[in-house]
């Protein structure tokens, strides 16, 4: 195209044709923030299966899979809303409970559980009451991931609605589905009939079906859970000295004048009554000062070089608080993970969104050793090694290839460094080229000094 500027309309016009198309990229940009090319078909699906009819209204279990490969859900845990078609209301729940009653004053002797037009169901802490409980219930609304542990990748309560329809013709779905898990960041889809859900009994001798069931498919968007980032990539290397920090606020600045409490200072004298104190949510952050103002730092150091391997250390550490990370997991896109040959004191789990390409890697802690990290402090890290061998075709240490493409952690994307800042390779030419100078000046000063007193 003939580009700018031959005169001030062209210019004009050119100015006004970048912009606009700034902004339709940015748009464009938001809307596919949910897509996430390492989990592509990852999500949490909500199925309601009616199991029984009742005089007014169904017996349902309500069960949410996370069918999302390293993105779980930790505490408050989730809590799951929608909006009745018609003027259904819950009579009885097991495994969960609606978190407001709302107005029931029209009903009397036996009161609903919830007349709320729109209610929200949250799960049962650990220890509810025996005869309260239903199968995957009573986690504290806590959901592992799927490729992480998909034995707690599920969670189900049970409501017996009532003033519905008592036929797979007369029911209403319900519609407006919303997912907090805690905070925001789903978007579900509208309630969509399949075919029923097939139960098998504990002996694998009957099989039983719902009789009616639907499904909601809930997606996550990172740009929607949080206006900031949350962690953040700093990298080093044993052939450089420079070690490349994470960019300066990265996420968030430091505010010492209108918010002097925006982040502590970890040798502060007060530093144990400021983290104690409470505040309305004890989930949000209370960050340690640093240059990036990150809950999370994961470092990427390019250990070791040998003959027929390399060695790199991962370390994340705990910048908040307020949050000790239960199951937490880190996933690092690198081409020489299909040459992965040892990793320590992690678990290591390879996910293949592309079947044929395997250069992503699940981390996490091992059970019982680290799978905790604790909050900001000493014990605010973990740390593991990995052992790569070399792959004589793609290997090399030149233009930043031994540093990761894309880091996430518990399933966010953490910002990483420009590529410009990365530790870069010492050029032996370069070396070379200055030594030979430093040589020939050498030499000729030498020359220039003998020939001067003869």
């Amino acid at each position: 195209m003939g580009f700018c500027f031959p005169s001030l309309s062209d210019f004009t016009n050119c100015t006004i044709f970048l912009l606009v198309s700034f902004l339709v990229s940015s748009i464009t940009f938001t809307s596919t923030e949910a897509y996430d090319p390492l989990d592509p078909t990852g999500n949490i699906t909500i199925n309601w299966d009616i199991k029984d009819w009742t005089a007014d209204g169904y017996l349902a279990m309500v069960t949410l899979y996370n069918y999302q490969q390293y993105r779980h859900i930790q505490a408050p845990g989730w809590s799951v809303g929608w909006t009745w078609a018609k003027k259904e209301v819950i009579w009885d729940a097991k495994g969960g409970q609606t978190t407001e009653q709302g107005d029931c004053s029209k009903y009397k002797g036996s009161i609903p559980h919830c007349c709320k037009k729109d209610p929200t169901v949250v799960d049962f802490l650990p220890g509810a009451p025996y005869n309260q409980q239903v199968a995957n219930c009573c986690k504290g609304g806590v959901i592992s991931s799927w490729a992480q542990d998909p034995a707690n990748a599920v969670s189900s309560f049970q409501l017996s609605v009532g003033a519905a329809g008592t036929t797979n013709k007369t029911v209403r779905l319900p519609k407006n589905f919303t997912l907090k898990a805690p905070g925001p960041g789903y978007t579900c889809g509208p309630a969509k009939i399949v075919k029923p859900t097939k139960f098998v009994s504990p002996d694998g001798r009957r099989v039983t079906q719902a009789m009616m069931t639907w499904i909601v498919t809930c997606t996550y968007s990172q740009f929607l859970a949080q206006k900031t980032p949350t962690c953040c990539v700093s990298l080093s290397s044993f052939y450089n000295t420079k070690i490349v920090q994470c960019p300066r606020c990265t996420c968030g600045c430091q505010d010492n004048n209108t918010n002097p409490r925006s982040c502590v200072d970890p040798n502060s004298p007060h530093l144990a009554s400021v983290v104690s104190r409470p505040t309305k949510s004890n989930y949000a952050p209370l960050v340690q000062c640093t240059s990036h103002m990150c809950p999370v730092r994961i470092h990427w150091h390019v250990k070791l070089n040998y003959k027929e391997y390399w060695r790199v250390k991962v370390t994340i550490t705990n910048f908040n608080y307020r949050m000790n990370y239960t199951q937490w997991n880190t996933v690092v896109q690198h081409p020489n993970f299909d040459n992965l040959t040892q990793i320590f004191s992690f678990n290591y789990k390879p996910l293949t969104p592309y079947e044929s390409i395997n250069d992503t890697a699940l981390l996490y802690g091992v059970k019982y050793y680290n799978d905790l990290l604790m909050q900001a402090g000493p014990l605010g890290n973990v740390q593991s090694e990995l052992l790569f061998r070399k792959d004589k075709s793609t290997f090399t240490f030149e233009k930043g290839w031994a540093f990761p493409r894309r880091v996430y952690f518990n399933g966010d994307n953490c910002v990483m460094p420009p590529p410009d800042a990365y530790p870069y390779l010492p050029n032996s030419s370069s070396g070379l080229h200055v030594s030979l100078i430093t040589l020939l000046t050498s030499l000729f000063s030498s020359l220039a000094f003998f020939f001067a007193y003869i």
